[in-house]
């Protein structure tokens, strides 16, 4: 099976940055679909950014827009968040994601759509 394993979370002040990196145990191929979730207590999992490889498509949470972006490197199997202007409300548990599909504006962040996941990272912005 695929595996997915994360890193790169912390603690950081608001406004601050991190970096987060989610290395597949296997390639990743053209017209797979990889991306971000994040959970915080007592709320759903929502996708936060995702990027098909092959394409140029990127999709973003409205929340996140102008401060996350995402992006990956296949040579490694990596996908990275560099997450900057961090809030408090970005504080969650990070997961990454993996779908043989090729994702799009309607689905990226629906959960279903992916079959592989990471143990997450947590990450923690005080104000």
């Amino acid at each position: 099976q695929v595996q997915l394993v994360e890193s790169g979370g912390g603690s950081a002040q608001a406004g601050g940055s991190l970096r987060l990196s989610c290395t597949s145990s296997t390639e990743i191929y053209t017209g797979d679909s990889m991306a971000w979730f994040r959970q915080a207590p007592g709320k759903q999992r929502e996708g936060v950014a995702a990027i098909v490889t092959g394409g140029e498509s990127t999709y973003y949470a409205d929340s996140v827009k102008g401060r996350f972006a995402i992006s990956r490197d296949n040579a490694e199997n990596t996908l990275y968040l560099q997450m900057d202007s961090l809030k408090p409300e970005d504080t969650a548990m990070y997961y990454c994601a993996r779908s043989y599909l090729s994702c799009s504006e309607d689905n990226w962040s629906d959960t279903t759509e992916y079959r592989f996941w990471g143990q997450g990272t947590q990450v923690t912005v005080s104000s």
